[in-house]
């Protein structure tokens, strides 16, 4: 594996957390406690996994380039938007880290009153992170490949 390859691995990983968050939501709406608990310590799982991914990508982008991001320039008009996505990502990414570990430790803990309390705001900020990341990863390099 390339650290070009990175990107699309990291892209992946937000995918499969999104759709095990999805179906975690759907298990315990349906009763489901262990399938949703299950898919929930997956989504967590390919989280962490997105994350050790993604510094290890701007790492090593930055040693190999000198610089740790691609920048989008082209098209010009739709760069505003494509900031917009980039910022409410990273503003999310943030917040969630600290969350996720809230949601988690109430759920381990047996607390569950308190975990569904965190949860209905957790769950919204870390599919909108997973989500906005496969975006990104799209404008970026397929959608509007940037140099």
């Amino acid at each position: 594996m390339q650290v070009s390859d990175l990107p699309a691995l990291n892209a992946c990983l937000n995918g499969a957390a999104a759709t095990l968050l999805v179906a975690g939501w759907v298990f315990i709406k349906r009763g489901r406690r262990e399938a949703h608990q299950r898919c929930m310590v997956g989504a967590f799982v390919m989280s962490v996994l997105f994350l050790i991914s993604y510094v290890t990508y701007h790492v090593l982008r930055q040693q190999q380039t000198g610089s740790a991001h691609t920048k989008f320039t082209d098209p010009a008009w739709f760069r505003p938007i494509y900031l917009s996505i980039l910022v409410t990502h990273l503003v999310g990414a943030i917040a969630i880290v600290p969350m996720v570990l809230v949601t988690l430790y109430c759920a381990l803990r047996g607390r569950f009153e308190q975990h569904r309390s965190v949860a209905r705001w957790t769950w919204p900020v870390w599919m909108y992170v997973s989500v906005t990341g496969v975006v990104i990863y799209l404008l970026l390099y397929h959608v509007f490949p940037q140099a």
